[in-house]
Protein backbone atom coordinates (compact mmCIF):
# COMPACT_ATOMS: atom_id res chain seq x y z
CA UNK A 1 0.00 0.00 0.00
CA UNK A 2 1.47 3.38 -0.62
CA UNK A 3 0.41 6.80 0.14
CA UNK A 4 1.20 10.77 -0.63
CA UNK A 5 1.04 12.96 1.64
CA UNK A 6 1.62 16.90 2.63
CA UNK A 7 4.67 17.71 4.84
CA UNK A 8 6.00 21.23 4.67
CA UNK A 9 4.84 22.56 1.28
CA UNK A 10 5.79 19.17 -0.07
CA UNK A 11 3.69 16.33 -1.52
CA UNK A 12 5.46 12.69 -0.21
CA UNK A 13 4.91 9.36 -2.04
CA UNK A 14 6.09 6.60 0.72
CA UNK A 15 5.20 3.00 1.40
CA UNK A 16 5.49 1.32 4.52
CA UNK A 17 9.14 0.95 5.59
CA UNK A 18 10.55 4.01 3.51
CA UNK A 19 12.53 6.56 5.10
CA UNK A 20 12.28 10.11 4.08
CA UNK A 21 13.87 13.02 4.37
CA UNK A 22 11.05 16.10 5.38
CA UNK A 23 11.29 19.62 5.92
CA UNK A 24 13.07 20.04 9.38
CA UNK A 25 10.10 18.93 12.03
CA UNK A 26 11.08 19.95 15.73
CA UNK A 27 10.63 16.64 17.68
CA UNK A 28 13.50 14.09 18.92
CA UNK A 29 15.01 11.54 17.66
CA UNK A 30 12.92 7.76 18.76
CA UNK A 31 9.53 10.27 18.50
CA UNK A 32 6.36 8.89 16.83
CA UNK A 33 4.26 11.42 14.29
CA UNK A 34 1.20 10.90 12.52
CA UNK A 35 0.73 13.06 8.89
CA UNK A 36 -3.21 13.79 8.19
CA UNK A 37 -2.79 15.60 5.17
CA UNK A 38 -3.00 12.05 3.08
CA UNK A 39 -4.23 13.23 -0.36
CA UNK A 40 -4.02 9.75 -1.78
CA UNK A 41 -4.13 6.02 -0.69
CA UNK A 42 -4.00 3.05 -2.58
CA UNK A 43 -2.73 -0.49 -3.54
CA UNK A 44 -3.10 -1.45 -7.02
CA UNK A 45 -6.73 -0.78 -8.54
CA UNK A 46 -8.55 0.11 -4.94
CA UNK A 47 -7.23 3.64 -4.84
CA UNK A 48 -8.48 6.50 -3.12
CA UNK A 49 -7.58 10.54 -4.02
CA UNK A 50 -8.83 12.77 -1.82
CA UNK A 51 -10.46 16.41 -2.46
CA UNK A 52 -7.80 17.29 -1.36
CA UNK A 53 -7.36 15.46 1.49
CA UNK A 54 -8.51 11.38 2.36
CA UNK A 55 -11.04 11.70 4.89
CA UNK A 56 -9.73 9.42 7.77
CA UNK A 57 -6.35 9.04 6.14
CA UNK A 58 -3.33 8.96 8.27
CA UNK A 59 0.60 8.27 7.68
CA UNK A 60 2.57 6.96 11.02
CA UNK A 61 6.10 7.55 11.58
CA UNK A 62 8.77 7.53 13.46
CA UNK A 63 12.18 10.14 13.71
CA UNK A 64 15.13 8.54 13.00
CA UNK A 65 17.48 11.73 12.95
CA UNK A 66 17.62 14.98 12.65
CA UNK A 67 20.22 16.46 9.97
CA UNK A 68 21.44 19.34 7.20
CA UNK A 69 21.92 18.52 3.82
CA UNK A 70 25.49 18.70 2.17
CA UNK A 71 26.35 22.60 1.29
CA UNK A 72 25.25 24.28 -2.13
CA UNK A 73 26.85 27.28 -3.32
CA UNK A 74 24.69 30.33 -4.42
CA UNK A 75 27.01 32.67 -7.14
CA UNK A 76 25.87 36.10 -8.33
CA UNK A 77 28.10 37.05 -10.93
CA UNK A 78 28.56 40.38 -13.45
CA UNK A 79 31.19 40.21 -16.23
CA UNK A 80 33.07 43.11 -16.40
CA UNK A 81 31.01 45.08 -13.58
CA UNK A 82 33.59 43.82 -10.73
CA UNK A 83 30.49 42.17 -8.80
CA UNK A 84 30.61 39.02 -7.61
CA UNK A 85 29.31 37.10 -4.47
CA UNK A 86 29.31 33.72 -2.83
CA UNK A 87 27.05 32.38 -0.39
CA UNK A 88 26.85 28.89 1.10
CA UNK A 89 23.58 27.14 2.51
CA UNK A 90 22.63 23.95 4.34
CA UNK A 91 18.79 22.98 4.30
CA UNK A 92 17.90 21.32 7.86
CA UNK A 93 15.93 17.71 7.68
CA UNK A 94 14.32 15.38 10.03
CA UNK A 95 14.51 11.49 8.43
CA UNK A 96 11.49 9.95 9.27
CA UNK A 97 10.88 5.96 8.58
CA UNK A 98 7.21 5.70 7.88
CA UNK A 99 5.73 2.76 10.35
CA UNK A 100 1.93 2.88 8.97
CA UNK A 101 -0.65 3.68 6.47
CA UNK A 102 -4.26 3.51 7.38
CA UNK A 103 -7.58 4.91 6.10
Amino acid sequence: MFAVFESGGKQHRVREGDVVKLEKLDLDAGDTVAFDQVMMIGEGDDVVVGAPYVEGGKVTAEVLEQGRHAKITVIKFRRRKNYHRKAGHRQAYTAVRVTGISR
